[in-house]
């Protein structure tokens, strides 16, 4: 605020009080004065209710003065009278950062005995699951639902589908940088609504679904050209591109043939936001514990080393 409009708003404080005390001396009983005098403000309702002009009861008058005498009082201990800081010296960006020091504080030291456990140890300590649990509702529940099945377009945590890999080294990248996945229009590439069709066709039957007119064979054969490279040969996907197994019933953004043959023609996009720089390395770990003990995870891959950093991010 500048100097002068600080002073503008204390001018205008000031007088405001200055003009409610003067409204509560004109209000007041005046010497020798009784309350039933009998004078009206001329209003008159149902034609014979009017409205007395008593001055207020004492201790009425007493009161309004008692807040008057308060909001002086709390202007000069507190910030209010434009630049004023107050006696106190107490401002809001003050409170919150001596705030924000004792939580982290608190948070710290709740975090401290997790620190140096390793992912795995940690899906198995109650305490930890606990906290997992409550970033995940806090964080994650949000896009993956609070019983964390997903929806169209956000991933089932509970069941074995893993687009980037199930592995507690994986799922701890995945939180910690995030991923992106794209699937390209195919459209003009396979020739229009026709050749969308002929791989429509081919891809329903990988998981032996049927529900499109077009041509199988034709459909195998643009699978080959355009499809085998991120999805493979066998349709089975590539983890490390985030390629979906096409052979299983799980669908990321819905089964519906409908569906399927949106996502041929016109593509998808994706992006888990990284979390690693928000949360914390400690935290990243909890909540990757917690997605694992969903029962989803691939823990048949060496455990990570206790005390170990997160995985660097992807170059």
């Amino acid at each position: 605020m500048t100097p002068i409009a600080g002073i503008l708003v204390a001018i205008v404080s000031l007088a405001n009080i200055a003009g409610l005390m003067y409204l509560l001396a004109s209000l007041r009983r005046r010497p020798g004065e009784t309350a039933g005098t009998g004078e009206t403000t001329g209003h008159v309702w149902d034609e014979d209710l009017r409205e007395l002009n008593n001055p207020l009861p004492r201790w009425w008058l007493w009161l309004f003065i008692l807040t008057v005498v308060f909001g002086l009082g709390y202007l000069v201990i507190y910030p209010g009278l434009g630049n004023y800081t107050g006696a106190s010296g107490w401002s809001s960006q003050k409170q919150y950062q001596e705030q924000t020091v004792a939580a982290e504080a608190v948070l710290a030291r709740t975090l401290a005995p997790f620190e140096r456990q390793d992912v795995t140890a940690l899906a198995r300590n109650p305490d930890a699951l606990r906290i997992g649990r409550n970033l995940f509702m806090n964080n994650c529940s949000t896009c993956h639902g609070s019983d964390a099945r997903g929806a169209p377009g956000f991933p089932n945590l509970t069941d074995k589908d893993w687009l980037f890999g199930g592995t507690p080294e994986a799922i701890v990248q995945t939180i910690s940088y995030g991923r992106t996945s794209v699937m390209p229009p195919w459209r003009e590439a396979l020739g229009g609504d026709a050749g969308v069709e002929d791989a429509l066709a081919y891809v329903l039957s990988l998981s032996g679904r049927h529900g499109s007119a077009g041509n199988m064979e034709n459909g195998r054969a643009k699978f080959t050209v355009i499809c085998v490279a991120c999805h493979g040969a066998d349709g089975r996907g590539t983890q490390a591109l985030g390629a979906p197994n096409l052979t299983d019933q799980t669908w990321l953004n819905g089964g519906a043939v409908a569906t399927v043959r949106e996502t041929i023609s016109k593509g998808r996009q994706a992006q888990m936001p990284a979390q690693l720089e928000r949360l914390g390395e400690t935290r990243v770990k909890l909540l990757a514990a917690y997605v694992i003990s969903l029962g989803g995870a691939d823990l048949s891959a060496p455990a990570q080393v206790a005390g170990t950093s997160v995985p660097q991010a992807p170059q």
